[in-house]
């Protein structure tokens, strides 16, 4: 059988194609428009759950005697659907507040436009690219635990993305009943008190009431290290979430993966929590000096002060930083983890 070749446009058919594509979206009638909150995503498609009702519902058509009963989802509030977006829309993620149609015939919807985002928490790609993560979140918690045993480096970066986006953090300490006396984790729980970070301890199966407490009526972001609870610590909450959940990993002592896509569940009257795939690393080589420092106040308070404006902070005799470590203001792994995120920031803009 012989090959098709397939025929390469010219940059002007190109054009021409992209631009009837355009007037074919934009001849859309949005005056039928619904409320609606991206709920999860699925490559180009997403579930939007409709948080408006039409001013007048479509009617379901009529059928004959002996013919078959025709497909029909009827438009409800809380209803989700599963949509796909007009091609000139931006990359929507979980969280995002839109204005999109249903068609009952097929069950499936269509987004017309975004919101404007009240806050967006992005995170950069293998292919050193800013992935958004989602939207409109008005909370992060991260969640440690004993085991696996935590990070500070990537509770840090956590940090740093939250300042980033300018959305206030909770650390949370969950299966507090691995732990034992005079457990290291306390003493790290306590350093970061003592930073100014709210923080406090739960138990997957124990009483949540404090948290539930905090995150009332908050878009909320559950981040940490595969293992540590959180689709537990969800699963807790809302009962009727039905996140997957797993074990350690007896090999490696770490998580493993068990939420494959961001989600969002609907938490009380005007709260939500998002559930995000366990990151083990949170690359931050897309934010500038000043977006780093931001994450570290401690450190931020006494830059500038080093004899040398060029201070590398690592064997200069008069580094206000290093006097700062034998002070007490600054912790030395603080200071590590804060030097090791501009040299990676560094090398990365080096290569670009």
């Amino acid at each position: 059988m012989a090959l098709i070749r397939k025929r390469r446009l010219t940059e002007q058919q190109q054009r021409r194609i992209q631009k009837q594509h355009q007037t074919r979206q934009e001849e859309i009638d949005t005056s039928h428009d619904l409320e609606g909150l991206v709920v999860q995503h699925y490559g180009r498609q997403l579930e939007v759950q409709a948080l408006s009702l039409p001013d007048q519902h479509p009617i379901k058509p009529d059928t004959k005697e002996g013919e078959p009963e025709p497909f029909w989802k009827p438009i409800e509030l809380n209803s989700v659907w599963r949509c796909h977006t007009r091609t000139n829309l931006e990359l929507l993620v979980t969280g995002d507040r839109v204005k999109w149609q249903a068609d009952p015939n097929t069950g499936l919807g269509i987004i017309t436009a975004i919101q404007p985002r009240q806050s967006l928490l992005t995170r950069p790609d293998r292919y050193h690219k800013v992935k958004p993560v989602a939207a409109n979140i008005s909370l992060i918690v991260i969640v440690i635990a004993p085991l696996p045993e935590p990070a500070p480096t990537l509770i840090d970066r956590y940090l740093v993305a939250c300042e980033d986006a300018n959305i206030p953090a909770l650390l949370v300490l969950n299966k507090c009943d691995l732990l034992k006396e005079n457990d290291p984790i306390l003493l790290l729980a306590e350093e970061y008190r003592q930073l100014g970070y709210d923080f406090i301890l739960t138990q997957s199966n124990g009483n949540l009431d404090e948290l539930i407490q905090r995150i009332d009526n908050q878009t909320v972001a559950f981040v940490g290290q595969s293992g540590v609870g959180k689709s537990t610590l969800i699963n807790a909450i809302i009962p009727d979430a039905d996140q997957k959940t797993n074990v350690i990993s007896e090999n490696s002592a770490l998580g493993q993966h068990t939420t494959t896509s961001t989600r969002l569940i609907r938490f009380g009257e005007n709260g939500a929590l998002i559930d995000s795939p366990g990151i083990r690393e949170f690359g931050l080589w897309h934010l500038d000096h000043e977006k780093i420092d931001g994450g570290f106040p401690e450190i931020s308070a006494l830059l500038g002060h080093c004899q040398y404006r060029n201070c590398t902070h690592t064997h200069e005799k008069q580094c206000a930083l290093k006097e700062g470590v034998k002070n007490g203001d600054i912790l030395q792994r603080r200071l590590e983890s804060y030097l090791r995120l501009i040299d990676e920031i560094t090398e990365a803009q080096q290569k670009n």
